[in-house]
């Protein structure tokens, strides 16, 4: 995959805020939005192209089971 995934300062703010939540409350460690920003960055870049690419081989699974169900009613 070559086109990097592009997240909305909203969405990147949001996602942010929910990493340092959970270093706090699962791990005690109070991180600043510099580190929890390093870390979204790595999962956008190392992680996220392969939930990516499992949705789009999921919604070609789906798409096409559901065009192989429209050939059931041919007459």
């Amino acid at each position: 995959m070559t086109d990097k995934i592009k997240l909305s300062k909203n969405t990147r703010d949001d996602m942010i805020l929910a990493i340092k939540a959970y270093f706090l409350n699962e791990r005690d460690e109070d991180l600043g939005d510099l580190a929890a920003g390093l870390i979204l960055d790595f999962f956008v870049e190392k992680l996220a192209p392969e939930f990516y690419n499992q949705g789009v081989y999921d919604a070609y699974k789906y798409m096409t089971n559901k065009i192989e169900d429209l050939l059931e009613i041919q007459k």
